[in-house]
């Protein structure tokens, strides 16, 4: 076994380390939130009606990744919200959510929006995929 850092005191490399571990936090007493995850794609009429593009109904096909996660009792300024490539952190006073996503995302190109009367926040984020004949978008 050798260590492969610039530090021989480290006994992993930073590389080693998954994306988002730095949050998980198990002795965190708050409450996870209920969530929902969606996939949404863009279709026009060469899709639903002839089929030209090749796209069909599987998540492979899906442009956006759309979260709703359920907030009772929370005001939109109490929010933490932090989006990396494969993980979503959301923070309350009263609610913690570390999500590790199932594709990566271009955490530039995200919205998030809350619904007072439903007291929701919906997350849309942008899936990063390389282009394909499918993804060519």
């Amino acid at each position: 076994f050798e260590v492969k850092s610039e530090n021989k005191k480290t006994i992993w490399n930073t590389e080693e380390v998954p994306e988002g571990s730095e949050f998980d936090d198990t002795w965190d007493p708050r409450e996870k939130p209920e969530y929902e995850i969606f996939f949404k794609q863009h279709v026009g009429t060469e899709d639903v009606f002839f089929g030209m593009t090749g796209k069909d109904p599987s998540t492979a096909c899906c442009e956006d990744i759309v979260i709703k996660i359920k907030l009772p009792e929370t005001k939109y300024s109490d929010i933490t919200l932090d989006i990396q490539d494969k993980v979503l952190d959301l923070r309350t006073p009263k609610k913690k959510l570390l999500l590790h996503l199932p594709y990566p995302v271009n955490s530039k190109k995200g919205r998030a929006r809350f619904l007072s009367d439903e007291e929701t926040l919906e997350v849309t984020l942008r899936v990063s995929r390389e282009f394909d004949f499918i993804n060519s978008s």
